[in-house]
């Protein structure tokens, strides 16, 4: 079976690493600086199986560059977006940087739904994200 690349994007903080960890079992924020802050810098990598890898980019816009650099790899996206805000700008972004590399399949989580207690505001959210990923052709 061939290697496969999943690759995450999403706003900042929406949730990520902590999807990748929970799927995975590995923390990709290994270095210093990332843990000392909360936020992921640079790429991390993690197994899903032996023929599934899984990058995880950051988030946050000063990081664009790290993001873009790690997207160029992948065979299929992992949006990540967080119930509680919803689509973000970087949300858009990371997406726009997807489909502009070509890679226009994936999976779309919804994490912190925890957090909400409104399901109106789900239903809105969720109505968001099919919007965008029409538009984008995701």
């Amino acid at each position: 079976m061939a290697q496969v690349v999943l690759g995450t994007a999403g706003h900042i903080d929406h949730g990520k690493t902590s999807l990748v960890k929970a799927l995975t079992g590995t923390n990709t924020d290994r270095l210093a600086e990332e843990k000392k802050r909360g936020m992921t810098i640079d790429l991390g990598f993690a197994y899903l199986t032996e023929n599934i890898t899984i990058i995880d980019v950051p988030g946050h816009e000063k990081f664009i560059r790290n993001m873009a650099a790690g997207a160029a790899n992948i065979h299929f996206g992992l949006l990540v977006i967080a119930a509680d805000d919803g689509v973000m700008p970087q949300t858009r972004e990371h997406l726009n940087i997807l489909t502009l590399l070509g890679v226009n399949k994936g999976i779309v989580a919804l994490t912190k739904t925890d957090l909400v207690n409104d399901s109106e505001w789900l239903d809105l959210v969720e109505l968001d994200i099919s919007e965008l990923l029409d538009d984008i052709g995701f």
